[in-house]
């Protein structure tokens, strides 16, 4: 069981700023942005690969996200999502799971 599930479980605290059947967006614990948001599907699957095949998932995570930056009133021109697929691209929970960051510039390439 990944920290997600026991998050999603509600076994251990997060700062929870989303939530509906599908999906739970939460506070980064070590912020990279003003704002950082995890946002992860409630259905355990591994990563950005295995959650496209999962019919529907993408749809209900991204409108998740759609529904939180309206909610939050952030600048829709500052906004960068960020998912890692694999160990070798940075994935340290084996939880699909993406990266809302606002409220600073962004540069490019980021790392």
């Amino acid at each position: 069981m990944t920290i997600f599930e026991k998050i999603i479980n509600k076994e251990i605290p997060a700062d929870i700023v989303y939530e509906n059947e599908w999906v739970l967006g939460f506070r980064d614990i070590a912020p990279q942005a003003p704002v950082h948001v995890l946002f992860i599907p409630k259905k355990p699957v591994e990563n950005f690969l295995e959650a496209s095949l999962e019919e529907g998932l993408m749809d209900r995570l991204f409108s998740a996200i759609y529904e939180f930056v309206e909610q939050a009133g952030l600048n829709r021109e500052q906004i960068r999502l960020v998912t890692n697929c694999g160990a070798l691209a940075g994935q340290s929970v084996f939880h699909f799971h993406v990266h809302l960051l606002s409220g600073r510039n962004f540069s490019w390439p980021p790392g």
